[in-house]
């Protein structure tokens, strides 16, 4: 599957942005986004790439092995895997991390668990998942497909969307509203900004709110 590549300035543009002010530029959108229960493994560790997705199912009675992809993602590219938040077996350790850091991945993303924790650390590879965990996927879970519709939670991801992470958690954003979600979420950020300015130039936090308009600021405009 082909999708599109974005410019490097996008991507830049997005991780100067929290993925607070992002989530609350999705819910000003109408769009969902906001992944649940994914925590990070260095919390400093912030991130924006596209989707390089893989789905991965219980191993059937034919079997099937844990795949082999890793070579495929690089620069801008965020490894992103749907165990089905499975956390008694993983599906990311430190041979991955090695060989994703080697080729410049920005990150991974895992709705399950990663082992191997120390390892990743000491390779400032950044990591989100459910939890750590130590046992093998190996004979447990098999990788179904590359590069298809996966889910994170009850988020839906395509290949291609825009996964930005930070200490707070994750969100994707479709590669189609991009555009429209980062616009949206600068106009937050410049607003949130300008009322801490006016609350440190000694203004009441109610005045400096409603001077912004921060109660509407992630509510959906009227149809």
């Amino acid at each position: 599957m082909t999708t599109q590549r974005l410019d490097r300035t996008v991507l830049d543009r997005c991780r100067q942005l929290s993925t607070s002010t992002l989530s609350d530029a999705l819910d000003k959108r109408g769009l969902p986004g906001a992944v649940e229960g994914l925590h990070p493994l260095i919390p400093e560790a912030c991130i924006a790439g596209q989707a390089f997705t893989l789905a991965y199912l219980p191993v059937g009675a034919s079997g099937g092995t844990v795949g082999d992809f890793i070579d495929d993602p690089g620069p801008g590219d965020v490894v992103v895997i749907d165990n089905r938040g499975r956390t008694d077996c993983t599906v990311w350790g430190n041979i991955m991390t090695e060989v994703a850091k080697r080729n410049g991945v920005e990150g991974t993303v895992v709705d399950g668990v990663n082992r191997d924790l120390q390892e990743s650390l000491s390779l400032d590879y950044p990591i989100w998942s459910r939890q750590g965990h130590m046992r093998t996927g190996k004979d447990r879970v098999m990788l179904q497909a590359v590069n298809v519709p996966v889910c994170l939670g009850t988020v839906r991801v395509e290949p291609g969307d825009v996964i930005c992470a930070d200490g707070n958690g994750v969100v994707v954003i479709p590669l189609a509203y991009i555009y429209e979600v980062l616009a949206v979420a600068e106009d937050i950020e410049h607003k949130e900004e300008a009322i801490l300015q006016d609350v440190r130039s000694g203004m009441t936090l109610g005045e400096a709110r409603g001077r912004h308009g921060y109660h509407v600021l992630q509510t959906p405009d009227p149809a």
